[in-house]
């Protein structure tokens, strides 16, 4: 059962403080200081979602209050899927004071939110809005960063801490190690994959890796063209384009989001919405 509280005082933007049950458990301190902020520079509603249907109801009635996150990137990506199942995405921007583990906060140290409660809390009180793409699933999922396919038998030569700038080159280098030393059970999912309707992979040639990314963890385009980088990585091929839809069939798959599982599906299109959400950032 969730609770709601108003400890705030008068403020020219009203918020709805939605704080992640997990965050409370890994930095109680942390979300303390920000929620002292917070309310000390706004009318501030205080919300406890213990489930998505709470959350849900939570923004549906908030009224013109603007949301604002206080947990990981699972919880801010919760927050933008229910505003986008609304239809309220674009509405008004978020806000976010990330509190989590080192690893659950990549997406947010990429999109530029301060990692000290205190910064990240003035950010939202006093930042301003910057528009990010958004790549959306035919399934109603969202992920903010990218989207991953590997298979259980397959090595992942990619790791959060080196960046995607360098995607590239350690996939080459990858497949060159897997070509020598080659699996003795590739359970590398058979799939078909498609990009804005050009075909990189098919079903008779088992994949290691496709990688669909938002280029700068999804900040807009200024030519608003709205693209992602499509990496797919197959025994002896290794294709790279950029596309604005992908489309990846199989007889059932499993696939990362933000770094979260999800699936297994058969079939799925990802399509990137351009400018579709706003993030209060520091002022520069």
């Amino acid at each position: 059962m969730s609770s709601l509280s108003t400890p705030g005082t008068g403020g020219p933007e009203p918020l709805l403080l939605l704080l992640d049950p997990a965050a409370r458990q890994t930095d109680g301190e942390s979300v303390r200081i920000a929620k002292d902020v917070l309310c000390g520079g706004a009318d501030v509603k205080v919300a406890y979602p213990e489930s998505p249907s709470e959350l849900d109801r939570m923004l549906s009635h908030r009224g013109r209050r603007r949301p604002v996150v206080i947990g990981s990137d699972l919880a801010l990506q919760r927050v933008l899927q229910a505003l986008h199942r609304q239809r309220e995405l674009g509405a008004d921007p978020v806000g976010m004071v990330p509190v989590g583990r080192a690893e659950e906060l990549a997406t947010a140290r990429a999109l530029g939110v301060p990692g000290e409660p205190v910064r990240a809390a003035r950010a939202v009180l006093s930042g301003a809005p910057r528009t990010f793409d958004l790549l959306v699933d035919d399934g109603g999922g969202v992920a903010l960063g990218g989207v991953r396919i590997t298979g259980g038998g397959a090595r992942r030569p990619v790791g959060r801490t080196g960046g995607w700038r360098s995607l590239w080159a350690k996939l080459a280098a990858a497949e060159q190690a897997n070509a020598l030393t080659p699996d003795t059970a590739d359970h590398s999912p058979r799939v078909r994959v498609e990009a804005d309707g050009r075909l990189l992979a098919d079903v008779h040639r088992p994949v290691r890796l496709v990688q669909l990314t938002l280029p700068g963890a999804g900040r807009a385009d200024p030519a608003g063209t709205g693209v992602l980088e499509v990496v797919v990585s197959a025994q002896g091929a290794l294709v790279r384009v950029r596309a604005a839809s992908v489309s990846v069939v199989g007889r059932g798959f499993g696939y990362e989001a933000d770094g979260h599982s999800v699936g297994p599906v058969r079939a799925r299109t990802w399509t990137v919405h351009p400018g579709a959400w706003g993030l209060l950032l520091p002022a520069a």
